[in-house]
């Protein structure tokens, strides 16, 4: 039986909850490369390396382990006339720093609050699901995979 190794094509069930046991997702099946990629949570990543197809998980992730801490300084209050002129609630805004994106979560007549805080930031989670099936692929496959990612996202 083959286990989940660096470039093993992972499918799986995954269901996200708070520690309340609120669903935050609930997805019908998830595939990811697996290897250091960064395509799903580290700690995750680690309790699957080695495991079969069948297997069954259940993982608590602390903040930092999951949607990263709540950052206060993501959390601002601007000037409108310092922003683009039309924004209204839910407007993104691209950051000075590469990879903010501020959502504009309220205005009014003077001042716009915008936060680039993840909205599950400084929530714990928890991780269950089960693997469905692993496909090893090869090292030039699994980079094939990665680059064809990489321009869906731009």
């Amino acid at each position: 039986m083959d286990k989940i190794k660096k470039n093993t094509l992972v499918s799986m069930l995954i269901k996200l909850e708070d520690q309340e046991g609120n669903i935050i997702d609930e997805s019908e099946e998830l595939m990811y490369l697996h290897g250091g990629y960064g395509q799903i949570f580290q700690k995750l990543e680690d309790e699957l390396d080695g495991k079969e197809a069948g297997y069954t998980f259940h993982l608590a992730l602390t903040p930092a382990e999951a949607f990263g801490e709540y950052n206060e300084a993501l959390h601002i209050k601007e000037l409108l006339e310092d922003l683009p002129e039309g924004i209204f609630v839910g407007t993104e805004l691209d950051g000075e720093e590469e990879g903010i994106v501020y959502i504009v979560e309220s205005k009014d007549e003077k001042y716009a609050t915008l936060n680039a805080n993840h909205e599950l930031a400084g929530v714990p989670i928890v991780a269950s699901g089960k693997i469905l099936e692993i496909e090893q692929l090869s090292d030039e496959i699994a980079q094939e995979l990665l680059k064809g990612e990489q321009q869906h996202q731009h």
